[in-house]
């Protein structure tokens, strides 16, 4: 084999490690960020369910008070 093609295959060889550790790393990287976000997303469901409760009993407590002061 000629040099040229000895220098060939290896420019490809590095090019496909290079590229395929590139898209590895990437990868891991958009998992790790979307992890991030679905607890993101978690939390803020837990708040919008402590909400909803809390405004049922707000609404149940007005209701009392209403009914206390002899309400309309």
């Amino acid at each position: 084999m000629s040099d040229v093609v000895i220098v060939a295959l290896i420019s490809f060889a590095g090019t496909i490690i290079g590229s395929l550790f590139g898209v590895l790393t990437a990868n891991k990287l958009t998992n790790y960020r979307i992890q991030k976000l679905e607890e993101k997303v978690d939390k803020h469901n837990t708040v919008i369910e402590r909400t909803y409760k809390l405004e049922g009993r707000m609404t149940e407590a007005e209701h009392d008070i209403r009914d206390l002061k002899g309400g309309k």
